[in-house]
């Protein structure tokens, strides 16, 4: 039988966490037993670039259902006669024209540009995006990746104890609101009660330990506000040195596929006539993936 994962080569993506994934067609492995060894390269990378795909959003949604649930956050919102789409991060609006730079769009945009996980706000979180590079800038526009598994790892032992043992809290509104407050107040960033996760997220198939932060985190058990929110901003700093860090310039055909329990993200600022659009796919973490270890139970 002619194994048709044999041709793919691999090489870091840094030195510390990551994968350029070549010689495969993603479209392909969507639909095939490429997919495990697809997964167990995204065990162990947490992160995989591939370049020059040809998918299209029935490719995307085929590849994403072999990781799990894909994530709606509009199901109560759609009715019945709503066909599901795959979500667009863009700044074109439906006529073509450009989202203004003050309009409650771009703000919801420019909230990407805080590092964060997704859906860390949900009654369950994300275990994986898959973003395809779609429409590109000339300049700017980066999504930027940052390892919370290699920080940890890195990180000295003092700052590890003060998080350790310790549950963080996370609301939408949180992130929304360093924006704008106007912004945080929408329904939709309150559609969702504040979820209580477990400072770390132990990786079931590896036993590799990562930080689970974001930018949607605003209380660490045992800390008052002020205490809790120099604690994040310091967990936050020292996990996204250029050490534990990678920036992604797009080119179109572009598609990452990150960890969610165990990496970071957030865009890059752009020249604001021109347009960028990337089509993104989260699913939703399960037990399999460790999320039945990360919720704190009631006391």
């Amino acid at each position: 039988m002619i194994n048709p994962t044999a041709s793919w080569k691999t090489t870091p993506l840094t030195p510390v966490f990551g994968a350029i994934v070549e010689d495969v067609s993603l479209a392909d492995v969507a639909r095939t037993d490429g997919f495990f060894r697809l997964r167990a390269l995204f065990e162990e990378h947490s992160a995989l670039l591939f370049r020059g795909q040809d998918i299209t959003d029935e490719d995307h949604l085929a590849l994403a259902r072999r990781f799990g649930t894909i994530e709606d956050r509009l199901a109560d919102e759609r009715t019945s006669d709503d066909a599901y789409k795959v979500p667009k991060v863009s700044n074109v609006r439906a006529d073509g024209k450009l989202t203004a730079a003050d309009d409650l769009h771009t703000l919801h945009l420019k909230a990407n540009f805080l590092w964060h996980a997704d859906s860390t706000f949900l009654p369950v979180p994300a275990l994986t995006n898959i973003l395809i590079g779609r429409v590109v800038t000339k300049s700017g526009g980066a999504t930027e990746l940052a390892s919370t598994r290699a920080a940890w790892a890195a990180m000295p032992e003092s700052l590890k104890a003060r998080v350790r043992g310790r549950g963080i809290r996370h609301r939408y509104s949180h992130s929304r609101a360093q924006i704008s407050p106007e912004l945080a107040k929408l329904p939709m960033f309150h559609k969702w009660p504040d979820q209580h996760w477990k400072s770390v997220w132990t990786n079931p198939v590896n036993g590799k330990e990562a930080l689970y932060i974001a930018s949607h985190a605003f209380a660490v058990d045992g800390y008052d506000a002020a205490e809790s929110a120099a604690l994040l901003r310091e967990l936050m700093e020292f996990c996204t040195q250029p050490d534990f860090t990678y920036s992604h310039s797009w080119q179109a055909g572009d598609v990452l596929i990150w960890d969610q329990r165990a990496v970071l993200h957030r865009g890059t600022p752009w020249p604001e006539d021109q347009p960028r659009t990337l089509s993104s796919l989260c699913v939703s973490a399960s037990d399999a993936d460790g999320l039945g270890t990360m919720h704190i139970m009631p006391q």
